[in-house]
C-alpha cells in the first residue's frame, strides 16, 4: 500500500501541484513570520544589552508616600546622591542621567524621524564613556549640543552647523559641537539622539538639579550584586531603589520579546487564515482524486485491502505532499523573512544589525503545519473512499451522497448558523470588551454553519443567474449545470474565496463607519477652529498657549492640560481647561446641570459620575500633586466622546500645585475662522516649529482617515495571501474537473460544440463559482461589520453604520476577474483535448 501511494503521487504530480502551492504559501507565511520576528527580537535584544555596558547597577527614585498612599510624585535624585553612589568602595564611577523628548529638524525644516524615537539626554562631564565622540567636543551651555552619527549622516550635519530643534514647543537653534556613536535602539530604529550638558538638559526637561536615574559602574573584580549591596547600605532605602544591570537587560529582553509576540501573533493569524483556506483546496483535490480512482480502490478492497489500508494510502499521499510543501514553504519563508528586513529599511524603519535567525522551532513549525494541515484535510476524503462497498464502487464512477447524509449535513449547518447568529446578536447587546469573546465565538459558529450549508445554498443562488447565462447559449447552460452538478465541490471552492472576502468586507465596513463617526464627533463637540498639538502626542509647553494668545486674530484659547490628582481617595488624571473660554471652544451635550468650570466648580462625564455616584450639585475633595486639598462642586454631567472625557477643572485649580503642567492640546478660535492664511499665521507665531501641528477639523479627519487607510491596506495586503490561495483552489478544481469530464467534453466536441464554446463553458463555470463565493463573503462581511459596529457604538455615541457600496462593488468585480483569470489554463486545456481520445477515456 505504501508503494501504491507513492506511485499515485508520482502519477498525479500535475494535479497535486496546486495543492502543494497552496500549502507552501501558508507554510511560507508562517515560517517567514517566525524568521522575521525572531530576527528582529534577537537584534533588538542584543542592541539593548549594549546599552547596559556601562550600567552595573541603576539607582532610581521611589514614589513618595502620603496619607492615602502614593502622592503622584517621586523622590528626587540629587547630585548628592550621585556623589554618594560614586563614593562606595566598589564603584568605578557614577553618572546621573537625564532624559526627555528632543525633536531635531533637517536642513529643510522637516522633522527627522517620526518624533516617537526622537530623544534627548545629558552628556556627563568632558568625556562620557556611554557616548564615544567621533568628532568635536563636549557641549557647554544651552546653545550647544551633540548629535548621533547616524542622524548627522542622514541630515548632512557637521560640527559647527546651527540646527533647529524643540523640546516641548518653543524653537531652539543651538550649534553642533560634536558627533558621537551610540547603540541606542531608538536611533537604530530611525530616531535621533541629542545630548546637552547636564545643567542644560535638567533645565530644558524641567528637572532642575535632579536626575532620572543614576548609572553606577563597578570596579574590576566587583560583581553587580556586591555593588548593589554596597549602594543599598549607602543610600536611603525609602527614597531610592537599586537594580542590577543584568536584571535590567533581562527585563528589557522580556519586554522586547513580549512586544514582538503581539506582532508575531497578528501575522500568524493571517497565516492561519491562508492555511484554513488552503484546507478547502486540499480536501477538494483529494476528494476528486479519490473519486477518479474509485474503481481502482474498489479493486484493491476486492483483493484483500482493508478499509484502514485504503485510508492509510490516501494519508501517505497527503504526507508526501505535505512534506514537499513544508520544505518548499520553509525555504520561501526564509526568503520572506529576509525580504521583510530589507523592506523595513526602505520604509525608513531600519532594523538593528544582526543575523537572520532560523530557530529549530521555526523549522519544526513549518513541517508540523505543512504535514498536519495536509493530512487532516485529506483524512475525510480517504475515510469516505474506504467506506464505499467494492461492488458499488466498481459499478459507478461516483458514489452519490445519500439522502440521510444530506439531511444530516443541512441540519447541522442550520444549527451552527442559528447558534452563530444568536451569539453574535447577544454580543451586540453587551458593553465594550465584554462582548468581544462572544462575538468571536458567534462569528466562528456562523462561518462554519454557512460553509456546511453552502452546497444547499449553491443551487438557488446559482439558479438566480441562469437568465444571464442563457445569453451565452449552450455554453452558459452547460456552465450552470456543471456548477451545480457537484454542490459539495462547488461549495468548497467558493468557500475559500468567501473567507477572504468576509474578512476584507467586514474590515472595510468597520473602517468606513468609524471614520464617519469620528467626523461627526468632531463636528458636534468642537467649536474651536484649530487644535494645536505635538506630532508624537507628547505634552506641549505651557508657553505655546501664551504665544497663541498673542497671535493676531485669535479670540479664545484653552489648553487640555493633564494633571495627576487624588479624588475621594482614588487616583485620577484630570483635564485642566480655561474655564472662561471653554464654553466657546466646545459644545458637549449635557445630561445634567450646566457646563460651568471655574475655581470651585467642575464638570464630569457620565461614566465618571456613575462610578463615583455623583450628580449635578455633588461635592468632592481634590488632592493635588503636592498634597494640597480643594473642595469642588459638580456643576454638570456631560456626554463624553473619544476626544474628551473625564473630570474637567479650571487650570487655576491645578497649576500652582503641579510640578510639570502638560498640555496635550491647545484649542484655538479665530476671528476669521479657518483658512490657509490663518493657519499659516498661527504656524508662524509658533516659529514654524517642525514638531507642532496646527489642525482644523478637516485636517484632523484627514489624519484619522489616513490612519484607517494605512491599517486597511495592511489588512488587504495580509489577506491577499488567502485570496491567492483561493484562486489556486479555483484553478485546481477546474483543472481536475476538466480531466474528470474529458469523455463528456469529447462528446460535446463531437456533436458540434467548438473550441470557443468549450472555453466559454469553463470560464463561465469559474465565473459563477467565484461570484457565488463573493456574494456569500460580502453578505457575511456586512453582517459582521454591523455587529462589530454595534459593539463599538456602546462606547461611541456618534457611531453610525456606513456601507461602502463602491468598494463592495469593486470586490464583486475583482471576484469576477479572479474567476475569469483562474479559468484561463483549465479552459485552454479543455479546448485542446483530442475528442477521439477523450471519448475513449475512462
Amino acid at each position: 500500500m505504501f508503494r501504491t501511494a507513492l506511485r499515485n503521487v508520482s502519477a498525479h504530480k500535475a494535479r497535486l501541484l496546486m495543492t502543494v502551492l497552496a500549502v507552501m504559501l501558508g507554510v511560507a507565511f508562517v515560517s517567514g513570520t517566525l524568521v522575521f520576528t525572531n530576527s528582529l527580537s534577537d537584534a533588538l535584544q542584543k542592541q539593548s544589552a549594549k546599552g547596559f555596558d556601562h550600567v552595573d547597577v541603576a539607582v532610581t527614585p521611589r514614589w513618595k508616600e502620603g496619607e492615602g498612599g502614593k502622592t503622584g510624585a517621586y523622590h528626587e535624585l540629587t547630585r548628592e546622591l550621585v556623589d554618594a553612589s560614586a563614593a562606595v568602595p566598589g564603584a568605578a564611577r557614577a553618572i546621573g542621567t537625564v532624559q526627555g523628548f528632543t525633536a531635531l529638524a533637517d536642513k529643510d525644516g522637516k522633522l527627522i524621524g517620526d518624533g516617537f524615537q526622537s530623544q534627548g539626554g545629558n552628556y556627563w562631564g568632558a568625556e562620557d564613556p556611554r557616548y564615544p565622540l567621533v568628532s568635536g567636543r563636549a557641549p557647554k551651555g544651552e546653545g550647544e549640543i551633540l548629535i548621533d552619527s547616524r542622524t548627522a549622516e542622514r541630515a548632512g550635519y557637521e560640527v559647527g552647523d546651527t540646527v533647529r530643534m524643540s523640546v516641548d514647543g518653543p524653537v531652539l537653534e543651538p550649534v553642533v559641537t560634536g558627533v558621537f556613536t551610540t547603540d541606542d535602539g531608538n536611533v537604530a530604529a530611525g530616531g535621533s539622539l541629542t545630548l546637552f550638558d547636564t545643567a542644560s538638559a535638567q533645565k530644558l526637561f524641567g528637572k532642575a538639579g535632579t536626575f532620572d536615574e543614576i548609572a553606577v559602574e563597578a570596579k574590576d573584580g566587583v560583581s553587580d550584586t556586591a555593588l548593589r549591596a554596597q549602594l543599598e547600605k549607602a543610600l536611603p532605602s525609602d527614597a531610592v531603589e537599586t537594580t542590577t544591570g543584568t536584571r535590567l537587560a533581562d527585563d528589557q529582553a522580556k519586554a522586547i520579546a513580549s512586544s514582538m509576540s503581539g506582532l508575531k501573533q497578528g501575522l500568524l493569524v493571517f497565516a492561519g487564515i491562508s492555511l484554513f483556506v488552503g484546507t478547502f483546496i486540499i480536501a477538494n483535490t483529494f476528494t476528486m482524486l479519490v473519486a477518479q480512482r474509485t474503481k481502482e480502490l474498489a479493486l484493491m478492497r476486492a483483493v484483500g485491502a482493508s478499509r484502514r489500508q485504503v485510508t492509510r494510502s490516501v494519508l501517505i499521499e497527503a504526507f508526501v505532499v505535505g512534506t514537499v510543501a513544508a520544505v518548499a514553504g520553509l525555504v520561501a519563508g526564509v526568503g520572506i523573512g529576509a525580504g521583510l528586513r530589507s523592506l523595513m529599511g526602505t520604509l525608513d524603519a531600519p532594523m538593528p544589525d544582526g543575523p537572520l535567525v532560523i530557530s529549530p522551532g521555526t523549522v519544526g513549525s513549518a513541517f508540523v503545519v505543512g504535514i498536519l494541515v495536509t493530512m487532516l484535510a485529506a483524512w475525510l476524503p480517504g475515510r469516505r473512499a474506504a467506506k464505499i462497498p467494492p461492488v458499488a464502487a466498481m459499478s459507478a464512477l461516483h458514489a452519490t451522497a445519500t439522502t440521510k447524509s444530506l439531511v444530516l449535513r443541512n441540519t447541522l449547518g442550520a444549527l451552527f448558523s442559528a447558534a452563530g447568529v444568536a451569539v453574535v446578536l447577544a454580543a451586540t447587546t453587551m458593553e465594550g470588551a465584554d462582548g468581544q469573546a462572544p462575538m468571536g465565538l458567534g462569528a466562528v459558529l456562523l462561518i462554519i454553519g454557512v460553509f456546511v450549508l453552502t452546497p444547499l445554498l449553491s443551487r438557488p443562488l446559482i439558479a438566480a443567474v441562469a437568465p444571464v447565462l442563457r445569453v451565452f447559449g449552450v455554453s452558459g447552460k452547460l456552465a450552470r449545470q456543471n456548477a451545480v452538478r457537484n454542490p459539495r465541490r462547488t461549495a468548497a471552492t467558493a468557500s475559500a474565496l468567501m473567507i477572504g472576502l468576509t474578512l476584507i468586507t467586514g474590515m472595510t465596513v468597520m473602517a468606513g463607519s468609524l471614520q464617519k463617526s469620528i467626523d461627526k464627533m468632531a463636528a458636534s463637540a468642537l467649536e474651536a477652529d484649530y487644535m494645536v498639538s505635538m506630532v508624537n502626542g507628547r505634552p506641549l509647553s505651557s508657553d505655546v498657549e501664551k504665544e497663541l494668545k498673542r497671535a493676531d486674530g485669535v479670540t479664545a484659547t484653552s489648553p487640555m492640560r493633564n494633571a495627576y490628582a487624588g479624588v475621594d481617595g482614588q487616583d485620577e488624571y484630570l483635564t485642566g481647561v480655561n474655564g472662561a473660554t471653554i464654553g466657546e471652544l466646545t459644545d458637549f451635550p449635557m445630561a445634567q446641570g450646566a457646563f460651568e468650570v471655574d475655581g470651585t466648580r467642575a464638570v464630569v462625564d457620565e461614566d465618571t459620575a456613575k462610578s463615583y455616584g455623583w450628580k449635578a450639585g455633588s461635592a468632592f475633595t481634590l488632592v493635588r500633586e503636592d498634597g494640597a486639598k480643594r473642595k469642588l462642586t459638580v456643576s454638570g454631567v456631560y456626554r463624553a466622546n473619544e476626544l474628551v472625557r473625564g473630570i474637567l477643572v479650571d487650570t487655576a485649580v491645578l497649576d500652582p500645585h503641579a510640578s510639570e503642567p502638560a498640555d496635550m492640546m491647545v484649542m484655538v478660535k479665530t476671528a476669521d475662522g479657518t483658512s490657509d492664511a490663518t493657519k499659516e499665521a498661527l504656524e508662524k507665531a509658533l516659529g514654524a516649529n517642525p514638531v507642532i501641528t496646527v489642525q482644523d477639523k478637516q485636517d484632523l479627519s484627514n489624519e484619522i482617515a489616513k490612519m484607517f487607510t494605512l491599517i486597511l491596506n495592511m489588512v488587504y495586503g495580509l489577506l491577499a495571501m488567502a485570496v491567492i490561495v483561493a484562486v489556486l483552489g479555483v484553478v485546481n478544481t477546474l483543472a481536475m474537473s476538466v480531466f474528470e469530464r474529458s469523455q463528456e467534453i469529447g462528446m460535446l466536441r463531437a456533436i458540434g460544440l467548438d473550441r470557443k464554446g468549450v472555453k466559454r463553458m469553463v470560464r463561465l463555470e469559474s465565473l459563477v463559482i467565484s461570484l457565488f463565493g463573493a456574494v456569500l463573503g460580502l453578505g457575511l462581511g456586512v453582517f459582521f461589520g454591523w455587529a462589530a459596529g454595534e459593539l463599538v457604538g456602546s462606547r461611541m455615541a456618534t457611531y453610525e453604520l456606513v456601507l461602502p457600496w463602491g468598494r463592495m462593488g469593486l470586490f464583486l468585480l475583482l471576484a469576477a476577474v479572479v474567476g475569469v483569470l483562474a479559468a484561463l489554463w483549465p479552459a485552454r486545456r479543455a479546448a485542446r483535448l483530442n475528442m477521439l481520445q477523450a471519448i475513449k477515456a475512462e
